[in-house]
């Protein structure tokens, strides 16, 4: 347990004795701590002067944070609905982060800090987009320098958009940079922890973890106290990439020790009675990114703290990937009030971040209950009891189906266990000139007019109309399509009109409980030639009804959320009553669509059906659009599935990138390497290629990489395998072929194939 010194006690006994005056100076109210000795506070005559009488919060560790302050709950103003999570205000210039203010907008400049016109000219753009605030790169104090003339260049040409200064190991250009920007982004894994690297350090006792905050608070309250005089904000920015080694050593690589990190500087920060602050956590894995924001508002829930959070998603990409990537981590913890500004890191020009971030902010706004119609749907939805765990993930993986013998098709490929995609097929991608079109929309391979299953084909179709039996075109595709594994879906009513061999029947919960009541073996009896029955739930029927569903014994749920309740609460509500009856069979969410356009689409299902399967309550998705629209292929709306099962890392078809999205530091043109990159790795599913333009975040980042491409210096690149560099300084122009090659080495290359190459193979299994 961490030792408090003398003073550090007398301060709170001090504050003890006197706990309404100080509970109102904290704003902390006395009931949300169980003992006063939790509170971390200086009086203004008392700033602490060494780290030993700094008020550290107590070791979680050890249990005596659990002790002192009760157990971690929750991480959200309100599980039922949607309420933005109070913060105070934090002052930056122009702006005001906080739930009492808009959502704040921001990118990153991209441009060498050290051009200032190039700097000038980019951030005017940003801000006639419509961004609030834009980071530079600070190396040094060239940059330092540079910055003092950006800003006040940009206050000749009559913009006051906020500028935030991006540090990384330089304690003391900070120092020199806060006198030019209004804000200053510290990483605690590198701001006084020196070159980062992976050199491992054993940390064998509390008290050895914690003889290094002597080192950590000199290098900090210099900083503070600078940002506290000129009233500038501060950004603790965790990034799960770089972690300290210290860290990594005594929490691991994990959501805890992210926010630990964090924390720790937070106290240097409140012992110097300076709260101008907001807090990131970001991470390339939107798991870890979504589960590490949630721990820290939940411990600033128990700890009383009410700091602003500011959401990313690092290294997300570029086009339709990076967007919904960014979606499924920064639309989740907004589709539960938290998060007051976001910045989407896309591996494109800044400009371009604008759409997706103000679309995300945009979309939080109206799901907020107090708009009157997600107000509605919110307590339309029936009430239940939300047991997740906010200090873990687990994945509920519904059962797959079982080949029969009494079946002539194998319903075992109906379904995935890594996530299933199911594509939504209309009549007339049936006609006998659009077969073949169709074979390709579904991602399936084609020999001499055969399908056949490919890693990214789709496991299951819906015919929204069943084809009459006189179709015989029709008929013969689908026949075909069933004879290699791939599931038909429609509904039972149409089945009942035009009988179809094997096919799946899909009955709404109500009626396929009243049918198997009426029946004479208490069985749901299916239409002529259906095999297995799918039953679709909209999250409005009662809880004995939804309990009901285990007697059923479908092939799959389908969740189509009725749009008079809350899709969000509704789902939690039927994966709770899931969870409670111990029903094993998957749950596919059904996403209907009236967007088009592309990118907009990628946020939307990011967000909406990604917010779900990061909780880990999902075994799939079907797309469909809305009244009959037609705004995206076939081919497009399989992919985008594929995509966000990849996204919420459950099912990896393709090729995984960790692309950085560029910056001052970047020492190669980043989009165009990654574009080669792309070109010559995409084909390789199961592997994950990190694209880094500098060290800053090159080999933390690729913690979740096989390979990774970072930059070193001016045409010299890195390669590394996993954590480890294997090959130094490697020329620019043949970097990409030695990449290749070093995929070769460790075993995980296969070559492309050409077309017909893949011909010969399907003809000889047709």
């Amino acid at each position: 347990m961490t030792k408090f010194s003398p003073l550090a006690v007398a301060t709170v006994a001090l504050l003890a004795s006197q706990s309404e005056h100080a509970h109102a100076f904290m704003g902390v109210k006395p009931s949300m701590v169980k003992n006063s000795s939790a509170l971390r506070m200086s009086t203004a005559n008392s700033l602490p002067e060494t780290h030993k009488d700094v008020l550290w919060t107590p070791s979680v560790k050890s249990g005596a944070r659990d002790e002192i302050m009760g157990p971690i709950a929750d991480y959200c103003a309100d599980l039922t609905s949607v309420v933005r999570r109070k913060t105070r205000t934090v002052e930056c210039g122009p702006i005001n982060f906080g739930s009492e203010h808009p959502i704040v907008r921001q990118t990153m400049a991209t441009t060498n800090t050290g051009d200032v016109e190039a700097s000038i000219d980019q951030i005017m753009r940003c801000a006639d987009k419509g961004f609030d605030l834009v980071r530079i790169t600070v190396q040094g104090k060239r940059e330092a320098d540079a910055a003092m003339r950006i800003r006040e260049g940009l206050f000749q040409k009559g913009y006051d958009i906020a500028l935030c200064a991006d540090m990384h190991f330089q304690p003391k250009v900070a120092m020199l940079v806060a006198e030019a920007v209004e804000k200053i982004r510290i990483n605690p894994g590198n701001f006084a922890d020196g070159r980062k690297d992976f050199e491992e350090k054993v940390y064998e006792t509390e008290d050895d973890y914690i003889q290094e905050r002597e080192y950590l608070f000199n290098a900090m309250v210099p900083l503070v106290e600078k940002c506290k005089q000129l009233n500038r904000a501060m950004r603790i920015g965790t990034n799960h990439g770089s972690l300290s080694s210290r860290v990594l050593s005594f929490y691991g690589d994990t959501p805890r020790g992210m926010v630990e990190s964090a924390i720790e500087f937070a106290d240097i920060c409140r012992s110097q009675d300076y709260h101008n602050f907001v807090f990131s956590m970001k991470a390339s894995n939107p798991l870890v990114m979504v589960q590490s924001y949630r721990l820290l508002a939940a411990e600033q829930y128990r700890m009383g703290w009410d700091y602003p959070l500011h959401l990313g998603v690092t290294e997300a990409g570029e086009g339709e990937d990076g967007r919904m990537k960014s979606a499924i981590g920064i639309g989740t913890l907004l589709a539960d009030g938290v998060g007051d500004t976001i910045r989407v890191s896309l591996t494109e020009d800044p400009e371009f971040e604008y759409e997706p971030c103000n679309r995300l902010a945009e979309m939080a706004s109206s799901r907020l209950a107090i708009n009157p119609p997600s107000g509605e749907r919110q307590a339309n939805t029936k009430n239940y009891v939300d047991t997740r765990d906010v200090t873990t993930f687990e994945r509920r993986k519904g059962q797959v189906l079982e080949k029969s013998e009494d079946e002539s098709v194998d319903a075992s490929g109906f379904l995935n266990a890594d996530g299933s995609v199911i594509s939504v097929v209309s009549p007339d991608m049936l006609t006998k000139e659009n077969i073949p079109y169709l074979y390709a929309g579904l991602g399936c391979k084609v020999a001499v007019g055969m399908p056949f299953k490919d890693i990214a084909t789709s496991d299951s179709i819906f015919l929204s109309s069943v084809p009459p039996t006189s179709d015989s075109d029709a008929r013969t595709a689908l026949r075909r399509l069933s004879e290699v594994s791939v599931g038909l879906m429609a509904d039972a009513a149409a089945l009942e009109k035009d009988p179809l061999p094997n096919a799946i029947a899909l009955m709404d919960l109500e009626d396929a409980l009243i049918a198997k009541k009426n029946s004479d073996d208490d069985t749901v009896p299916l239409p002529l030639g259906a095999i297995r029955l799918a039953v679709n739930v909209n999250g409005s029927e009662d809880d004995e009804t939804l309990k009901q569903l285990k007697s059923l014994d479908p092939a799959m749920i389908i969740l189509t959320i009725d749009t008079a309740v809350s899709t969000l609460h509704a789902s939690r509500r039927v994966f709770e009553i899931i969870k409670s009856e111990d029903i094993q069979t998957s749950v596919i969410h059904r996403y209907i669509t009236s967007s088009d356009d592309t990118n907009m689409l990628a946020l939307e299902i990011g967000t909406r059906v990604g917010s779900l399967l990061t909780d880990g309550c999902g075994d799939g998705v079907m797309l469909q659009e809305a009244d009959g629209n037609s705004h995206f292929a076939l081919d497009f709306l399989r992919r985008s599935s594929f995509s966000l099962l990849q996204g919420c890392r459950m099912r990896s078809t393709k090729t995984e990138f960790v692309s950085c999205p560029s910056c001052g530091r970047t020492l190669f043109d980043l989009q165009e390497t990654t574009a080669k990159i792309t070109t010559s790795t995409g084909h390789l599913p199961g592997v994950t290629v990190a694209v880094m333009g500098c060290i800053v975040n090159g080999p933390g980042e690729m913690a979740d990489a096989d390979f990774g491409y970072v930059g070193t210096v001016p045409g010299k690149i890195d390669l590394y395998y996993g954590k480890e560099v294997v090959r130094k300084n490697v020329p620019e122009l043949e970097a990409v072929d030695e990449l290749v090659d070093l995929i070769k080495e460790y075993g995980m290359w296969k070559e492309k194939e050409t077309e017909e190459e893949e011909g010969e193979k399907e003809a000889v299994l047709a």
